[in-house]
């Protein structure tokens, strides 16, 4: 899933973009607005590598020269030096125009925005004592110096007036548009709001970024606290050698299972001990539901927060500020759409757990730690095929290069291994270039799961794109995942499901390396939640299509393609378990939704998060044997993250994704290159250049029919 550091923090925050900017000799300086003293000495920055040129290839951050206490010093000299280019354009004598405003604001903040790309990637794949600490201060620093900045009112009257002028000053699409992000997020952020609705906004905002870290920094320590040890070899019965491989500690003699999503559902299909299962499954669903690491206060508080800010400016509920101006349009947009997939996916789910109850008879009663299990047994009965099958000819080296074949037919571009810096050994890097051999940017994959590491997958960027005053910045790009290390020597074998995981974060990762946006704010992976998933989405589909198969589904010791026959298996075995995989994603999205749509006076009314979970579970009719993808203690992408009232995202951008590849279907090529070519400039490219409709229909041609994104779950369609 993609990160934007900024963007996360606050809308404010957009105004640090990467830029120019100029260096301050000020140590100290204080905000009319009430925000504390800052100082940094001069011997708190000596040595500091955020003051020093980073004469590594293509900038890099030195990551071996940063230290911990670095990121301190450097963040408040940053600010500094950010209130300072405030100051600038405010106190400007000369009357507000696109550059001295709009412009100026786009170049400033050079230093703090150098320091928050760089610590908040590494905060979530290098997290220890004194970084957690870090966050801890630093988010809600951070916060108040965003709000005072949105909430200036001096600095939105300049905006509001070049605004106001904007069809009279002859600005070009991209600077329009600009102007345009830049209104709309200082009106969305509150700033007509009185000073003192204003100053309730910003003690929330600072609120919520304390509660934001706390929320993840337990789920990362009670994921951490969970293990089970087998020390058994009769414990391990069903687990492939490589899986058993992987999870071998030399240290304890034992098999360590963990909570990483990979070795959890690897073991969930692969034990054939339903007591351990059971263990695994219970430790998975009930962390930080308790004791020390409890989230489920600090998640009833964001709620209420939340709806207390969306009621303090003008909205209904906080799904109903979010959702203004994403596709959806309104909650009521997006719960509809959610109930309209939910009814098939909900009576095919009912299905399959008939049909895994008679596999087993009457030994004992289907539970939901069985669901993983016995779906794969069902899968390799009906189709000949389980994972043990498929995972050999799905090496992650093998994985990546058919990744970077993709981009390269489709988009004319290549990738070439270099050495740089690196924040982990397991880190590797590439230099993107284009037909031309120009350089476009630097992307890196960091794919094993560490103790450091939080869960699931993701994309960061270290440097954003821009290319302002003729001064070309190109992006520096990673991709995260959380695959189960294998032992030295050994080969690090993916299930498929992994495999579509790579593609997806790559897809993230080429609509932020493949901008030619000139502007940080609208640059890369930009647009509403609903429409960002759709670039990274859309590149699943040709994981397995036998020409692409061919190209990267080799046996990893025979170098042998991956067998006709496997393919029609696998390809006849797509909707399987479709019914499980939709139901438990729409119960997530369903939950993230009525969180975020109670009005302030419901929200206050809550105290107990399971309560209200499955009060909500059980009207939408959800059966016990199925957990939502997340409860809310562990629902990071909502309550840690940027996805609040949003995690429906991914299946509305399935709509567009499935609507879109059919392009590739209809011109009888997955690689065909008129489409390729509308899909690069139109989708990688474009980043927010306009809205996220205008730009899909720009790529397709018309507006996306859902009906390819239900006949691709197998579910029957209105005119079927």
């Amino acid at each position: 899933m993609s990160t934007r550091i900024l963007a996360a923090l606050s809308v404010a925050a957009l105004l640090v973009a990467c830029g120019g900017g100029k260096d301050q000799p000020e140590t100290t300086a204080a905000e009319p607005s009430g925000l504390p003293d800052i100082s940094v000495t001069a011997a708190e920055l000596e040595g500091n590598p955020f003051f020093e040129d980073w004469n590594t290839p293509f900038g890099v951050p030195p990551f071996t020269e940063i230290e911990d206490e670095h990121f301190m010093p450097a963040f408040k000299k940053g600010i500094l030096e950010l209130r300072a280019d405030v100051d600038a354009i405010v106190n400007n004598p000369e009357p507000p125009t696109f550059e001295n405003t709009i412009l100026a604001m786009e170049k400033g903040g050079e230093t703090v925005t150098k320091v928050l790309f760089t610590f908040y990637p590494l905060t979530g794949t290098e997290l220890n004592d004194n970084l957690r600490k870090l966050q801890q201060e630093i988010g809600p620093m951070w916060s108040r110096e965003a709000d005072a900045i949105t909430f200036n009112d001096a600095l939105f009257q300049r905006v509001q007036a070049v605004y106001e002028q904007r069809d009279s000053l002859d600005l070009g699409e991209q600077e329009a548009r600009l102007l345009e992000l830049r209104h709309r997020e200082f009106i969305r952020a509150g700033a007509a709001l009185s000073d003192d609705v204003k100053a309730q906004v910003a003690d929330i905002n600072s609120r919520l970024a304390e509660l934001t870290t706390q929320f993840g920094q337990n789920l990362l320590a009670a994921t951490k606290a969970f293990t089970i040890e087998l020390t058994d070899e009769a414990d391990t019965a069903g687990l492939s050698e490589d899986f058993k491989a992987n999870i071998w500690d030399d240290e304890k003699q034992a098999w360590v299972l963990g909570l990483n999503r990979s070795v959890y559902e690897t073991f969930m299909t692969q034990s054939e001990n339903r007591e351990l299962r059971k263990r695994m499954f219970d430790g998975y669903t009930n962390r930080s539901n308790s004791g020390e690491y409890d989230n489920s206060p600090l998640l009833i508080e964001v709620a209420q927060l939340r709806a207390k800010r969306a009621e303090l400016m003008g909205y209904e509920s906080h799904a109903h500020y979010q959702l203004e101006v994403r596709m959806a349009k309104s909650p009521k947009g997006a719960e509809d759409f959610l109930l309209r997939v939910w009814e098939p996916g909900l009576a095919q789910a009912k299905q399959e757990r008939a049909d895994m109850q008679g596999m087993i008879g009457d030994a004992f009663e289907f539970e939901a730690h069985d669901w993983w299990h016995y779906s794969e047994k069902l899968r390799a009965q009906r189709f000949n095929l389980d994972e043990n099958q498929l995972k050999p000819y799905f090496e992650l080296g093998a994985v990546r290069q058919g990744a970077f074949e993709m981009a390269t037919r489709l988009f004319n571009v290549t990738f070439e291994e270099i050495e740089v810096p690196v924040w982990n050994d397991v880190v590797t890097a590439y230099e993107l270039k284009d037909e031309n051999g120009e350089h476009i940017g630097v992307f890196m994959m960091d794919m094993f799961a560490r103790d450091t590491k939080r869960g699931g997958a993701w994309m960061n960027g270290f440097r954003a794109a821009s290319d302002i005053d003729g001064d070309r910045i190109r992006p520096i790009v990673t991709n995260n995942m959380n695959l189960a290390k294998p032992p030295q020597g050994q080969p690090a074998l993916m299930r498929f499901s992994e495999v579509e995981t790579l593609f997806h974060e790559f897809g993230h990762g080429l609509h932020g390396l493949l901008t030619q946006i000139d502007y940080p704010t609208f640059s890369g992976v930009d647009g509403p939640r609903d429409y960002t998933e759709f670039p990274a989405q859309i590149l699943e589909h040709w994981t397995s299509q036998p020409r692409m198969l061919e190209i990267y589904a080799r046996h990893h010791e025979t170098g042998e393609v991956i067998p006709t026959d496997l393919v029609e298996r696998l390809q006849a075995a797509a909707n399987h378990n479709q019914g499980f995989a939709t139901t438990e994603f729409i119960a997530a999205s369903l939950l993230d939704l009525r969180w975020h749509m109670l009005s302030s006076e419901e929200a206050n009314a809550i105290t107990d998060a399971m309560a209200f979970e499955n009060e909500v579970l059980d009207e939408y009719g959800l059966i016990d044997e199925i957990e939502p993808r997340y409860r809310s203690q562990y629902f990071s992408h909502i309550f840690a993250g940027g996805y609040s009232a949003g995690y429906y995202a991914y299946l509305w951008s399935e709509i567009l994704d499935a609507d879109g590849f059919n392009a590739f279907i209809e011109a009888e090529d997955i690689f065909d290159p008129e489409t390729a070519g509308r899909l690069k400039k139109w989708i990688y490219e474009a980043g927010g250049l306009r809205e996220a409709d205008e730009l899909y229909r720009e790529f397709r041609g018309a507006d996306p029919s859902i009906e390819p994104l239900l006949e691709g779950r197998g579910f029957a369609t209105d005119d079927s």
